[in-house]
C-alpha cells in the first residue's frame, strides 16, 4: 500500500486452491530471522476459520456486488483511457516506459549492449497490455438492474435460489397413480430449432411398474401460463400404449431412482438392475431397446452420468464400477460402446451410489461397507479413500453421494436398522482432494439428492425436501413436507423449479409462482402441432398444500 516499488498480483489460487496455503507435506521451511518462529501453513486472516473458509469468503468477495459495480474502473486503469496520458498520471498508474507497448523497437537498435539492456529491463518490469479502449468503459448493469430487465422480456424465469423464502409447491395430476413415482426429469440439452422456441420440452417420468412417460413442459411464460405448463404423456394409463422398460428385474433389489439415466438430449433411457447383469439403453423416440450391454458379473446397482453427458458410469454387486463411453453420431447420443472404457477396482463390498465428473477427471464410488474411493476417469488410477468420521464403520453404507461443479463432493452415510448408535443418518462433505470439511447430523433417510451450484438438493422417505448450503450442510430454508415418501427430486435447467417424485405416483412441481395476465386462448395454441385440449393440459395453478417443518 505504501511501497510503489514493491507490486503484487493475486494469482488464480487465491480463489479456488486452499491447499496452497498449508504445509501438508511438513517441508522444512526454516524459522522467522526476528522471532526465530517456525515457518509452516500461512497465517490466515482472523475472519477466515480455514484455508477452505478463506478461498470461498475471497472468491465470494471477488464475485460480489461491489467488485461488479467497479469493475469497470479496473478495465479503465489496465486496458482503457487511465493506461496512458495525464488520465493515467492522475490515477497514478504509470510504469517504467519500457512496458509500454511501442515505446521501444528493438529491431532499429543497433547497439547490442543497449538491446540487451533494454530487454532486460522488459523482462524485469513486464510489459503493460495494449490499450483498447479510449473513453470510459460503462459500468456493469447491478443485479437488481439485471433481473428487472430479464423479468421485461416475454420469456423469463425465476431463479429459485435467489428467492429461497418464497417457494411454493404446486400440484400435478398423478403421473401413476398409487404407484411410486423414481424418475421425473427434464434433460438439459434437448435439441430445439428456431421454429420451435415456443414448443414444450420433454420432461421423462419412470414408475415403480417401469412405465415410461414423456410429457410435455414449459417453464414460466407469461405467454403461456400462470407459473408452467404440464402436458401428460397419455399412454401411461393406457394399457395398450404403454412403454415400459423390459426385462424383469432382479430379485430382491430395491427399485430406486439410481438405476435409472436419462441422455441429456431427452434421446435415450439406461437403466440398471436387470437379472442378467445387464445394462440397458432405450430409445426414447422409438420405444424399444437398441442396446444390451454385459460386463459386470453380478447384478448393477447404481448409475450417473457427467455434466457433458460423455461417460456413464456403473456400480454393481460385484464390487467394480465401470466407465462406458456414450456412443454419438453427429452430436447425438446414440446408446453406449460395447465395452467399458475404464474398470474400477478397490471395494470389497456391494457399489450402492456412484459419481462422475469428466471435466475434473474424477469418478467417485461408494459401497455398502462404508467405502468411498475416487478414481480417475481417464486412466482409471485409484487415488484415494475417503474417511468418514463415525464411531462405528460396522453397521455403515453410502445409499448416495453427489459431486458438485468445483469438485466438491457430498456423502450421505446411513447406519443399518440394527446399528444402536443415535446419529444413523449423516451429510459428510469432502474437498475435491479428499479432505474432510464437515458433517451434518440429520433426522430423516435421504432417498434422493443432487447438488446445484453452491446448493444441495434432498429428499426423504419422511417426506422432507431440504435445500441446504454446499460450504455449510445447513438448511438454506425451513423444509417442505410432502406428507407422503419423496423418491426423486431433479431441477429445471433454468433453476426455476424442482421436480419431486412421490409415492403415490403424483409429480409435485416447487418453484417460486410469480402470475401474470392470462391472454385469450393460451390455453388451445398449438403445441406439437396439434390443438391440446385443456384436460390434457395443467398449469400449474393448484397449489399444493405441504406443511412447514419447525
Amino acid at each position: 500500500m505504501d511501497n510503489t516499488y514493491d507490486v503484487k498480483e493475486l494469482i488464480p489460487e487465491f480463489f479456488y486452491f486452499p491447499e496452497f496455503l498449508e504445509n501438508q507435506n511438513e517441508f522444512n521451511l526454516g524459522h522467522l530471522q526476528v522471532s526465530k518462529e517456525l515457518v509452516n501453513d500461512v497465517i490466515l486472516p482472523r475472519w477466515a476459520k480455514s484455508a477452505e473458509d478463506f478461498i470461498y469468503k475471497h472468491r465470494k468477495a471477488l464475485e460480489s456486488e461491489y467488485v461488479s459495480a467497479h469493475l469497470h474502473e479496473w478495465i479503465d486503469l489496465i486496458f482503457g483511457y487511465k493506461q496512458r496520458g495525464p488520465a493515467a498520471v492522475e490515477a497514478l498508474n504509470v510504469f517504467y516506459y519500457c512496458s509500454y507497448e511501442g515505446a521501444v523497437d528493438l529491431d532499429a537498435l543497433t547497439d547490442e549492449k543497449e538491446r540487451k539492456a533494454l530487454e532486460g529491463m522488459i523482462n524485469n518490469f513486464g510489459q503493460t497490455p495494449c490499450q483498447l479502449l479510449k473513453e470510459p468503459h460503462p459500468p456493469r448493469l447491478s443485479a437488481e438492474e439485471a433481473i428487472q430487465k430479464q423479468t421485461k422480456t416475454e420469456i423469463s424465469t425465476l431463479n429459485l435460489f435467489q428467492h429461497l423464502t418464497e417457494l411454493k409447491s404446486f400440484f400435478i395430476e398423478g403421473i401413476s397413480d398409487g404407484i411410486p413415482l423414481l424418475k421425473a426429469i427434464i434433460p438439459k440439452n434437448q435439441s430445439r430449432s428456431f421454429m420451435s422456441q415456443g414448443s414444450p420440452e420433454l420432461l421423462i417420468t419412470v414408475s415403480m411398474n417401469y412405465v415410461i412417460g414423456t410429457h410435455g413442459w414449459l417453464p414460466y411464460d407469461r405467454n403461456i401460463s400462470n407459473y408452467f405448463t404440464f402436458i401428460k404423456d397419455q399412454t401411461v394409463t393406457n394399457p395398450k400404449a404403454q412403454r415400459t422398460i423390459s426385462g424383469p428385474f432382479a430379485p430382491g433389489l430395491e427399485i430406486t431412482s439410481k438405476l435409472f439415466v436419462v441422455s441429456h438430449d431427452a434421446k435415450l433411457l439406461f437403466s440398471a438392475g436387470h437379472w442378467d447383469n445387464s445394462i440397458q439403453v432405450m430409445s426414447l423416440t422409438k420405444g424399444k431397446i437398441v442396446s444390451h450391454n454385459i460386463r459386470h458379473i453380478d447384478i448393477v446397482t447404481c448409475l450417473a452420468t457427467d455434466y457433458c453427458g460423455i461417460h456413464l458410469i456403473s456400480g454393481s454387486r460385484d464390487t467394480t464400477c465401470m466407465i462406458w463411453q456414450i456412443t454419438q453420431q453427429g452430436g447425438t447420443p446414440v446408446g453406449l460402446a460395447p465395452k467399458p472404457f475404464q474398470i474400477l477396482y478397490g471395494h470389497t463390498d456391494e457399489i450402492l451410489s456412484v459419481g462422475i465428473s469428466t471435466e475434473l477427471d474424477m469418478a467417485v464410488s461408494g459401497s455398502r461397507d462404508g467405502t468411498v474411493i475416487i478414481h480417475t476417469v481417464q486412466k482409471g488410477q485409484y487415488m484415494r479413500t475417503l474417511r468418514l468420521p463415525c464411531e462405528s464403520s460396522l453397521f455403515l453404507t453410502i445409499p448416495s453421494l453427489a459431486i458438485s461443479w468445483e469438485g466438491h463432493i457430498v456423502v450421505y452415510s446411513s447406519l443399518e436398522e440394527k446399528s444402536v448408535l443415535k446419529d444413523k443418518n449423516l451429510l459428510h462433505l469432502f474437498s475435491i482432494n479428499g479432505k474432510y470439511l464437515g458433517s451434518q447430523v440429520l433426522s430423516e433417510q435421504i432417498s434422493d439428492m443432487c447438488i446445484i451450484g453452491e446448493h444441495i438438493i434432498t429428499g426423504s422417505l419422511q417426506g422432507l425436501l431440504s435445500i441446504r448450503e454446499l460450504h455449510s450442510l445447513k438448511l438454506s430454508v425451513t423444509p417442505l413436507a410432502m406428507r407422503l415418501p419423496i423418491h426423486c427430486v431433479s431441477i429445471t435447467k433454468e433453476y426455476s423449479h424442482i421436480l419431486v417424485g412421490l409415492e403415490d405416483g403424483k409429480l409435485i412441481v416447487v418453484g417460486v409462482g410469480k402470475p401474470a395476465e392470462m391472454r385469450s386462448g393460451q390455453l388451445s395454441r398449438k403445441l406439437w402441432g396439434s390443438s391440446k385440449r385443456l384436460s390434457q393440459i395443467s398449469a400449474g395453478e393448484t397449489e399444493y398444500n405441504t406443511q412447514d417443518c419447525k
